[in-house]
């Protein structure tokens, strides 16, 4: 599994650090989110499809190997 985050899209709205906090994170300035990590394990599976899904912007894509 594999997270992208389309950097052109995110808007910085902080729904998927509130759904997957382990897997991304909002900078100091708080322009764009980020990946913190783009290859989770199963243990965070949920969390991944979760963040997809509370984008409001569908910024965030989750490719399954």
């Amino acid at each position: 599994m594999r997270l992208h985050l389309d950097t052109d899209l995110c808007e910085a709205h902080g729904q998927c650090v509130l759904v997957a906090p382990a897997l991304f994170a909002l900078g100091d300035d708080d322009e764009i989110a980020t990946v913190l990590d783009e290859t989770p394990g199963p243990e965070l599976r949920g969390q991944a499809r979760a963040a997809v899904l509370a984008c409001p912007v569908t910024a965030i894509r989750l490719e399954e190997d």
